[in-house]
């Protein structure tokens, strides 16, 4: 199979509409559409953490960003049309399972009803032609057994967050039957897509309750690091792999919108879903400094998350020419070396993760 690379030229002046681009994934995606010269404006709450990665790299002096909440759909609405974006990459959620719990509510609304308000804010966009909307692997009903999720399989969630993105899938395959629907193409030139992707791994993410920030704020401050679930087993993917994949996906849906507009897995290479323990040692080697884990032994009861999770991304493989550049392995020193960097205090963060989208991008697919 002919592995399909991102086509710089294709970017080039493109204007392109973020929500979330304040987080992780959105401050990553941000920055690389910056490099591919395309013309970049944001909507997202404010960043949730100190640090964050749209701080730590100046973003705002690069794109056009306004803070609002994407559930005020008047907002959303105007702003979209004001920039009248031809690409809109929706990535804008409450992205914590056991946050969701907590606010249950806040969940439902932003990720359910904030999909639909782009959504609607994209049928009053003169200029546009793709929507690629971000959701989760967990949108899909998990069994827990061993195969792979499918993009045909069931969509349910146990939890709100879970559910709240299988509500999402829902919405969006609304909309596109609807009001761009496929028959019609012709005729309001839009094509939506849905993306599906596992636990991402990546310099500059502080989120909570996520593994690799807890790593690394543990392993900064000398400390063990404590895990909760270490027989889980998750789909590790690296940022750059997985923004490689909406981009592809987001140029097929530009330029040939009515053979893509469907729902698509993104998802590691053959082997490289392993446990939470097995990536905690793998990460404890590399930092080095004697670095350990422990077991969570506090008797909390947390809630319900999923213990096994896996996808299956042979559709984007086979029909769109994406798969994986870096091994496991690879990503994790990728990782691993951007929080030394910041945490050395030394290197210029923004010229590290520009060096490390160069060196994605010359690097031949494994």
């Amino acid at each position: 199979m002919e592995i399909m690379e991102i086509n710089k030229n294709f970017w080039r002046e493109k204007k392109v509409f973020i929500t979330g681009h304040t987080g992780f994934k959105g401050a990553w995606l941000s920055m690389w559409l910056r490099l591919l010269g395309a013309n970049v404006a944001g909507f997202a709450l404010p960043p949730s953490t100190t640090p964050n990665l749209f701080s730590v790299l100046s973003l705002k002096e690069d794109i056009s960003s306004v803070f609002g909440d994407i559930r005020d759909f008047d907002l959303v609405k105007n702003y979209i049309k004001k920039f009248d974006p031809e690409i809109i990459i929706h990535m804008a959620a409450q992205a914590i399972v056991r946050q969701s719990y907590q606010y249950p509510i806040d969940t439902f609304t932003v990720n359910a009803i904030g999909t639909a308000h782009v959504l609607e804010a994209a049928r009053y966009t003169d200029s546009l032609k793709a929507i690629v909307c971000v959701t989760s692997d967990k949108c899909y009903d998990n069994k827990e057994w061993l195969w792979k999720y499918r993009e045909t399989d069931s969509l349910g969630g146990w939890d709100p967050y879970s559910a709240s993105k299988g509500c999402a899938e829902i919405i969006i395959a609304s909309y596109r039957n609807s009001f761009f629907n496929r028959d019609n193409y012709e005729k309001h030139g839009v094509a939506v897509g849905s993306v599906r992707a596992g636990n991402v791994i990546g310099g500059g993410d502080w989120g909570q309750d996520r593994l690799i920030p807890d790593i690394m704020r543990a392993f900064s401050e000398n400390e063990r690091v404590v895990i909760r679930n270490p027989y889980s087993i998750r789909p590790w993917q690296y940022i750059l792999d997985l923004l490689s994949g909406y981009l592809i996906l987001a140029e097929r849906l530009y330029e040939d919108g009515k053979n893509y507009m469907e729902a698509w897995n993104f998802g590691p290479n053959e082997n490289e879903e392993i446990t939470v323990r097995d990536m905690v040692q793998l990460i404890c080697k590399m930092w080095g400094n004697d670095a350990q884990w422990e077991l969570d032994k506090s008797n909390v009861d947390y809630p319900h998350e999923a213990f096994t999770l896996k996808l299956d991304s042979s559709k984007s493989r086979t029909r769109l020419g994406w798969a994986p550049k870096l091994s496991l392995d690879s990503s994790l020193k990728c990782v691993v070396e951007w929080y030394r960097e910041f945490y050395s205090g030394v290197t210029s963060m923004r010229e590290a993760t520009e060096k490390q989208i160069s060196n994605f991008e010359r690097h031949s697919s494994i």
